[in-house]
């Protein structure tokens, strides 16, 4: 039976080599949705689950999720059924909206550095720090020297953050703008999801053009060895879920967590 790609290998961005172009939001890398896809996904999640347990114990590392995407990519969806099977007590999930006045009195990425993992921990962002090269940028809410310079203060940021032990893995599901209307539409039409719609959701649909080119340079200029950022083709739900959760497994296998040694002593103790 043929193994799957690599997706870490595969959908990973390669600053001065990838374009966003080349990655096909409707793609699956020649995988096909069948049983042996759901079977990976679900030993995906298996493990993550156990190694969690390895990471919570040891409290050596730390694991950084960064889920971008443009609205209905698929944020949410992504946490609900990749995350599905890690123990709340070491996981907590952190959605950046409109900073409030008390972070505007701050550098952009105060409120971020609250949110970091601590050892031990997982941190998921639904949306992050690199809103403020996004959003800033495509609604001209700073200047443009402001925004520019914040692409090597992330980069310091996160290089920071992987040498105190953090693993930053960051993931843009990239959506086509057919599949995007299709689901904004499936909203108006399920009187049940109603409520994930806003104005601003279809105010932002003609700044597509705009949205893409920042995407594509957030991730040139911020995609480094320790910080990596992967292009997830997010059209098809299945495909996006197996992907993100290969690569996160695949990131943590590579630090060989081992369990603490027992305290001191306690082989004397019988019940």
């Amino acid at each position: 039976m043929k193994a799957l790609p690599d997706f870490s290998e595969v959908l990973r961005f390669k600053p001065g080599k990838s374009r966003l172009k080349d990655f096909n939001p409707t793609g699956t890398q020649g995988v096909e949705h069948d049983a042996r896809a759901q079977q990976a996904l679900e030993q995906n999640l298996k493990r993550l689950s156990e190694i969690q347990y390895r990471l919570y114990a040891s409290k050596a590392r730390a694991l950084l999720i960064v889920l971008q995407g443009i609205d209905a990519a698929g944020k949410d969806g992504t946490i609900r059924h990749v995350m599905t099977g890690l123990n709340p007590q070491g996981c907590k999930v952190t959605s950046f909206k409109k900073p409030t006045s008390e972070e505007l009195d701050h550098d952009f990425l105060w409120r971020i550095h609250k949110a970091v993992p601590g050892k031990g921990e997982i941190g998921i962002f639904n949306r992050s720090h690199y809103e403020d090269v996004l959003v800033v940028r495509v609604h001209k809410l700073v200047p443009k020297e402001v925004w520019k310079a914040r692409f090597a203060q992330i980069n310091s940021f996160e290089k920071l953050l992987a040498e105190s032990g953090t693993v930053v893995l960051k993931f843009f599901l990239h959506l086509s703008k057919e599949e995007q209307k299709a689901r904004l539409q499936a909203r108006i039409n399920d009187p049940e999801k109603n409520w994930k719609l806003s104005p601003q959701d279809f105010e932002e649909r003609p700044l597509w053009k705009k949205y893409q080119q920042a995407f594509e340079d957030a991730l040139s200029k911020c995609a480094t060895e320790r910080a990596p950022w992967f292009v997830i083709p997010s059209d098809k739900k299945w495909f996006r879920n197996l992907a993100v959760s290969q690569i996160i497994v695949k990131a943590l296998e590579g630090l060989k967590l081992d369990l603490p040694k027992p305290a001191p002593g306690l082989e004397r103790y019988r019940l």
